[in-house]
């Protein structure tokens, strides 16, 4: 059998850094993807670029790793799919969820599509998730359950998630709490 491929989103932070850790332990192909969902500089508060940061954290945890790692500019996609959805619906006096929106339109549909396109079996994401199969009249079905720990729990977030996003979909630290996360990550030596 060879060895399955899985994108990470590397976000720059613990969650997705101990992800994709968690992923070459257990014998994935593992690259490393920053996911650029913001291009417009002219909003951003005192010159500073935060995303530029996360990017670089994200690019050492890859080198620390020894993934390959590329940087994703989705900003185009997210002003339409998710910043031009929210004005709407504030227009229009509702109060959008723009994480949800984020998960079902960025995540797990334009970055999915852009992972598969690096041959990719799987995305996996940091979040605080789990996915189980379970066989319905001989067709496999995802079910999306509660993260272990129950303060960091996103189920809620991937709710809109279909059959097909979460057959692609891993989440390693789903079964971890925060503080297993944050101690796999300094023994692991990441900078996140």
């Amino acid at each position: 059998m060879s060895q399955k491929r899985v994108v990470v989103g590397l976000s720059g932070g613990v969650d997705s850094s101990v992800s994709a850790a968690l992923l070459l332990e257990q014998g994935y192909e593992v690259i490393g993807v920053f996911m650029r969902n913001w291009h417009d500089e002219s909003v951003v508060i005192n010159q500073e670029c935060p995303w530029i940061d996360d990017s670089n954290d994200a690019m050492l945890v890859a080198e620390h790793l020894g993934i390959p790692f590329q940087v994703l500019d989705l900003s185009g996609e997210y002003k339409k799919r998710i910043v031009e959805y929210m004005f709407e619906e504030y227009k229009n006096g509702f109060t959008p969820n723009p994480d949800v929106l984020c998960n079902r339109e960025i995540k797990f549909d334009v970055f999915l599509d852009e992972a598969l396109k690096l041959g990719a079996d799987f995305v996996a994401t940091g979040h605080y998730v789990r996915k189980e199969a379970v066989e319905v009249d001989g067709v496999t079905e995802y079910r999306l359950m509660s993260g272990r720990d129950a303060n960091k729990d996103q189920s809620y977030f991937l709710c809109q998630l279909n059959q097909f996003q979460l057959s692609k979909a891993l989440f390693p630290i789903g079964d971890l709490e925060k503080s297993e996360v944050r101690r796999l990550a300094e023994a692991g030596g990441l900078v996140t």
